[in-house]
């Protein structure tokens, strides 16, 4: 098994995400650019460590319906995984975070409808992205 702590420095925040969906690979696209001070690293669920991270939380390590967001040791998944990845942002994304005020099962809701469309609407990939040399380094 990967020792997680080894892989990500303390001052970093882990995405996990869906690495076929094409949605998913745009979402970690747009958090690239708004994240001048790389503040994330990234991982596909279906990677090694993905799998290890899954594993730790007990969650499910066939499911990648969710973004998950690993901060401090905490897990957050789907909205508020999304949130608060929005608080580290440049621009007004940061904004979004005052959507947090919303009940987790009120914005999970649409969260959730998003998440069993994405493949129907905007494809879905063969396999995991490949980062670009310039950012291997942000790719666990």
């Amino acid at each position: 098994m990967i020792e997680i702590n080894k892989k990500i420095p303390e001052n970093y925040q882990l995405i996990l995400f869906d690495g076929v969906c094409n949605f998913c690979n745009a979402a970690i696209n747009f958090v690239i650019d708004h994240d001048p001070e790389k503040h994330f690293k990234f991982a596909a669920l279906q990677s090694e460590i993905g799998q290890n991270i899954l594993r730790k939380f007990n969650k499910n390590t066939e499911d990648f319906d969710s973004v998950i967001l690993l901060k401090d040791s905490q897990f957050y998944q789907k909205s508020a995984a999304a949130l608060e990845i929005t608080k580290h942002l440049s621009g007004g994304w940061k904004n979004l975070s005052f959507f947090s005020i919303l009940p987790t099962f009120f914005l999970d809701f649409f969260y959730d409808i998003i998440a069993k469309n994405r493949f129907k609407v905007f494809g879905k990939s063969e396999s995991c992205r490949l980062p670009t040399p310039d950012l291997q380094e942000r790719f666990l």
